[in-house]
Parts: C-alpha cells; structure tokens; sequence
C-alpha cells in the first residue's frame, strides 16, 4: 500500500490492519508525518510536532505487535492530535496566545492520557484562536488555518486545526473542545464528524475558561471512529469535579443497532429567527429526509425557543474575559477583536455573571420539554458556508446583518444544556464547500447519537470524500 494512501485509513481499519501485523506503526506514523511535512506548511493545522516522541512510541508499538502474547490497546499505534489549549506533558500548550508561548504543562489532560493508554500516538497540536474565542482559526502566534477544501476560506473553529488536520489526512483522531460549537462547526465546514459529548463524559482538566461550557472530544473522520474514541476516554477523573460515572454502554457496539421508529425532529429556527443560507438550508433539509428512509417518524419542527444568545453570550465571554483580565494591559498580544470582548464583558455590572446562570436554568425548560416528545432534534450544523480567511465572523448570513455569534445558532444552545450533539457531513454547496448537520439527542444519551450518527452515515456515506491535493 502506498504511504500516503495510509494517511486516508481510519483508525478502526489501522487498529485493525496494525493488529493483523498488514502494517505497522511506525510505517502508519512515518506516513502521517511525511504528509504533514507535506501537506501542513499551506494550511497551518498544526503548531507544534511531536515527531521524535511519536517515533519513539512507534517503534514501541511495533515491538508489542511483534512480541507473543503482548496486551494490544484497542488504538494500539494509530496517530492523533491534540488542540492546542488542551493540556499535554512536556509539550508546549500555547492556548493561542503570545501571552503563553513558553506554556509547558506538567500534567496530560485526562483525555491525552487515556488515548495513549488505549495505544494512540500522539504526533502534535493543532492551531486555535487565542484561548478558543472564535468560531474561525487564527492568532497572533501563528500561521492562519486554512481549509483544505478551498485555501481562501476557514476550516471554522476554535478546533480549526483539529477539523483541517483530519480533513486532509494529516491523522485520522484529533482532540478538540467545544464551548459554543468548536468542534461542530469546524467538523462542518471541512467535512468530517465531530463529536460533541455530554457534558462531564469526557473529564476535562485543568478547566477551560469557559469551564461550565465547554466539551472536550474527537474530531475523525468516520463515526466508528468517534465512538471509539468516546469509548477508551469516557468515564469519571477526581481533577474534574462535573465528570460523569462511568456508563454501561458500548459505543463501538451500538452502531450497527439502526433507528427504526425514533422519534426525529428537523429545524431550520429553534426560535429566535437567526437567517440561515438558503443552499445549506436545502442541503441540510433534504439530508434530513433520510432518517424517515431509515424509519424514523421525521417531522418538521418549529420549536419557537426564546433566544438564548444573550445568557450564553454572557457566560461564555464573562469566563474568557475574566480568564485574561490579568493581561489587559499587554494589548500588542490580545487582538483586537478579543480586546473589545474583554473589555465590554468586564464593563458588566458583578451581578450579570449570575443573572445568566439563573437566564441558563430557566431556559433549559423549553429543549426539556421539547425531547419529551422527540428522541432527536435534526439540525444545519452552521446557518451559513465556511466564509474567507481573515474574518472574525462572516457580517451577514442570507443577506441580513447578524451579531458576532449569530451565524452558529444551533450550536451554543446544547452547551447550555449540556446535551450530546454531533455534525456530521451531509453535503456540498455549488462552490464545493462542505456542510454538516447536526443530531442531538437527550441529556446524557450519547450512545442514540452516535447510533443515529452510524445510520446516517451507511445512507449517506462520505468518507471516500477527499479535498483537492
């Protein structure tokens, strides 16, 4: 096989391949390397390589395959990424920012560690806007990300580099975290699944700063893939107090299970009329109609939910600002966008923070209600395509001016919840840009996302999608 044709194989089929001796993990990890030196120097996906330790730990892994008997993880010798405000051991972690560009971490955080535990090598990090403030993926640190279906648009974010990296086949597993749609976005606008747990299955530490929302996950590019991910990282760490026990269930296993007769709700306006692109409103709508294919009961939904833009707004930027307060004053190293944030957050009277927590619980009565009758909310990911390079935020959305955040309406509110949604590929606009559609499921149901996730995915395949070289 040759190298670079490595570089597409998810990580199932290399687990696989590497346990049946068909490859081993140092030509798996020579071959991601090479095309990343390859490859990464015009996106920018990632930021730091971990080349010799990635080495190291495949010669290891190969020395396992080989020796009798040796005990296998079920990631044994696969490759993946780390996002780079996640904590990693010895490795730099530069949040984004200038303001930590010596950042070297004593500690993996929880779901690093437990990767390598199942076997994967971790072979870098991958770019992110300072301290993931932004749903695009640039910095005053380094390189913008681009996306690798078309170079003069973003790969979305904060997991930019995570979703261009896997999308390119630069690593088939990326760590990424989600505070607002930050693994869901960029998994749309690059084609590929990202998976945003319930919050707590993934123990998150040290906290992000917008800690009460903000999800830690994979970003891959099939959905056996993600399930397994969950599966090896999922469970309780005492570092981080809001994560869940351990759940019974097997996530790898439940996909084949199917949907027939859920419950399936689709729409296009959860209720504060935010515009959405017509040619992602089609796509996403007609993607749809498969679950009733499938045999679910598919309805349209107008769920008429009061805006919840101003509560998250409120929490989300209240922990960002908050976090860089102490640096206000080295302003050559904030951009200015993320300056005025901080400085209109912090402008807001000491009971606002609070007032928002009373907002979130209160507003959690409406998508409550809602999934006592529907098993699942169908969504667009994104309410537009990936927009240019350089943008903070597109100014409009189908014609009409929208707010910094307007564009992602369908995101934020299921970290609000808490709620496990995932976007998964779902189509291309005429320009053949990638769109994505969400799945959301009840409090604490991964497993049905994930199962309904699979379904869709045996319907509408897209992992033999590849940008162009």
């Amino acid at each position: 096989m040759a190298s670079d044709e490595l570089c597409w194989r998810s990580a199932t089929e290399l687990t696989a391949m590497i346990r049946r001796k068909t490859v081993s993990p140092v030509e798996v990890v020579e071959a991601v390397l090479a095309r990343i030196e390859r490859v990464n120097p015009r996106l920018g996906a990632y930021v730091t390589l971990t080349a010799d330790q990635a080495r190291r730990a495949a010669r290891a892994a190969e020395r396992a395959v080989m020796r009798k008997g040796a005990r296998l993880g079920p990631l044994h010798g696969v490759p993946f990424s780390v996002k780079d405000v996640v904590g990693t051991r010895g490795v730099r972690t530069t949040f984004g920012t200038p303001l930590f560009r010596d950042n070297v971490p004593a500690e993996d955080a929880p779901m690093v560690a437990r990767l390598q535990a199942a076997g994967a090598i971790m072979i870098g990090k991958t770019n992110t806007p300072t301290f993931g403030w932004l749903g695009a993926t640039h910095n005053l640190l380094f390189a913008t990300t681009r996306n690798p279906w078309h170079l003069d648009r973003t790969p979305g974010g904060s997991s930019g580099g995570a979703s261009a990296a896997v999308a390119a086949g630069l690593g088939p597993l990326a760590v990424g975290t989600d505070g607002g749609g930050s693994i869901r976005i960029p998994a749309a606008f690059t084609g590929i699944v990202g998976y945003k747990p319930s919050y707590g299955r993934i123990p998150t530490y040290p906290a992000s700063a917008a800690w009460s929302l903000s999800h830690i996950g994979p970003l891959t590019r099939t959905v056996a893939d993600a399930a397994l991910v969950l599966q090896v990282t999922a469970g309780p760490d005492e570092r981080d107090p809001y994560s869940l026990p351990a759940a019974a269930a097997d996530y790898a296993k439940r996909l084949g299970r199917g949907v027939k007769g859920l419950r399936v709700a689709y729409a296009d306006d959860l209720g504060g009329g935010e515009p959405v692109d017509a040619e992602v409103g089609r796509v996403a709508a007609r993607a749809a109609r498969a679950f009733r294919d499938l045999g679910c009961r598919v309805e349209s939904a107008a769920p008429g939910w009061p805006s919840s833009a101003e509560c998250w707004y409120a929490i989300f930027c209240g922990g960002v600002a908050t976090r860089l307060a102490p640096y206000r004053d080295r302003r050559a190293d904030l951009e200015p966008g993320l300056l005025r944030l901080i400085d209109e957050t912090l402008a807001n009277p000491p009971t606002r923070f609070v007032e928002a927590w009373f907002e979130r619980l209160a507003w959690w009565q409406h998508p409550r209600t809602f999934f006592e009758k529907y098993d699942l909310l169908v969504t667009p990911t994104v309410a537009c395509p990936p927009f240019p390079i350089g943008l903070d935020h597109p100014a409009e959305v189908a014609g009409k001016p929208v707010a910094p955040y307007g564009w992602i309406p369908f995101t934020y509110p299921f970290n609000l919840t808490g709620q496990p949604a995932v976007s998964v590929p779902c189509g291309f606009t005429r320009e053949g840009l990638p769109i994505g559609l969400q799945i959301v499921g009840r409090r604490f149901d991964d497993a049905s996302v994930l199962q309904a996730a699979a379904a869709f995915e045996r319907a509408r395949p897209w992992a033999n999608a590849r940008p162009p070289e």
